[in-house]
């Protein structure tokens, strides 16, 4: 490809409205991320102290979790483009199934 061909692809490259766009939702979903981790943080932590105390995870909040890392999983592929796809509130919230009950004796 010549230098001009180059200089184009980069003009429109630069000059198209639904790549800035693309840009701005990564911004806004790189910062979503951050809470989804933080809120993961603050779960493993209530998680750790209700085990503790009753001697095994709050089942709801591990049904919570999984769609939290999921939802974090989504964020990462549109992140890195592997995915064109815009996670929660664009598309549904995944699907958090059933969480894996453990024995607290395994652990």
């Amino acid at each position: 490809m010549n230098q001009d061909g180059h200089n184009d692809s980069l003009k429109e490259n630069l000059l198209s409205e639904s790549l800035w766009l693309r840009v701005i939702y990564m911004v806004l979903f790189y910062f979503a991320g951050h809470v989804v981790i933080a809120l993961v943080l603050l779960i493993a932590i209530v998680q750790g102290v209700l085990t503790l105390i009753t001697g095994q995870p709050n089942l709801n909040l591990q049904e919570f979790s999984l769609g939290l890392n999921r939802y974090l999983q989504q964020v990462a592929n549109f992140l890195t483009f592997n995915s064109e796809n815009k996670p929660f509130p664009f598309s549904d919230w995944p699907a958090a199934g059933h969480a894996e009950v453990t024995d607290s004796k395994d652990i």
